[in-house]
């Protein structure tokens, strides 16, 4: 990457967000600035990508390369133009609805080709902007509390999704948390290969103040001593502990001579 010393709002452009007020979007976008001026980023040499939802707007805020593609297309978008142009950053962005509803099927072939570039979900549990339908990752409690649709189905585990799709990092953080957010981007940004975070937030507008307090309650972060080169291990977490914060996984990579990488699969 090609460095300059920039400050945060450096990243920020003119145009003012749309969000609700207290949406945890706005702590996601600082958070997007501060990794970029964290890992001394040239703002021409950045590339957001995002689908459609309330938290798929973030490019339009940012000043560097941005694109608001179709709903759930942010992914072959995001690897096509990494192709292209590999001296980019790319970062992927978006929602639970776009991404685990109809992006899901992009997910593991994103996974497989691993581009080196990130992928950052916003995860609410809601489809914010069309009026509070569940969406692929609303709990069964949830849609029987509120009276959803799809009540007998069961949610998607995203982070066990994108571990079973063989993603090489993996990590989950919390939108209330811009400080665990910018370093869990910059540990992801600067991961040669495809790399994972699911960020859990709340809708101010359809979940509230109750799920924003639920969700404070059960998270927690990973203890020091988890060993994140430890597949068997990140898989426990992604199977029983969805509030757990970190980095979960990361395949270790070994260079070679050529510069090439050789991510070994234990």
């Amino acid at each position: 990457m090609n460095s300059i010393e920039k400050s945060p709002m450096s990243f920020r452009n003119e145009i003012p967000p749309v969000w609700c007020t207290g949406c945890g979007d706005y702590g996601v976008l600082k958070s997007f600035t501060r990794a970029f001026a964290k890992l001394g980023l040239k703002n021409e040499s950045i590339a957001i990508i995002s689908g459609i939802g309330c938290s798929s707007r973030l490019p339009g805020y940012c000043a560097a390369y941005g694109f608001n593609t179709v709903h759930g297309r942010s992914l072959p978008i995001a690897t096509g133009l990494k192709t292209a142009r590999p001296d980019l950053t790319v970062v992927a962005c978006g929602g639970d609805g776009d991404a685990f509803a109809i992006g899901a099927g992009h997910i593991p072939h994103a996974i497989r080709r691993n581009p080196d570039m990130t992928y950052f979900v916003m995860d609410n549990s809601i489809y914010g902007l069309t009026k509070g339908q569940a969406s692929p990752t609303t709990s069964r409690e949830i849609k029987m509390l509120k009276g959803l649709a799809g009540q007998e189905e069961m949610p998607l585990n995203p982070v066990l999704y994108v571990m079973a799709s063989g993603a090489g990092f993996v990590a989950r953080t919390q939108a209330g948390d811009m400080k665990h957010m910018t370093e869990m981007l910059t540990e992801a940004i600067r991961y040669p290969g495809f790399s994972f975070i699911h960020c859990l937030s709340v809708c101010v507008t359809y979940q509230g103040r109750v799920f924003q307090e639920d969700l404070e309650k059960r998270i927690h972060f990973l203890a020091p001593e988890h060993n994140k080169e430890n597949e068997d291990a990140a898989y426990q977490i992604a199977r029983n502990d969805p509030w757990a914060l970190g980095v979960i996984y990361r395949r270790p990579v070994v260079a070679e001579g050529n510069g090439q990488r050789v991510e070994p699969v234990e």
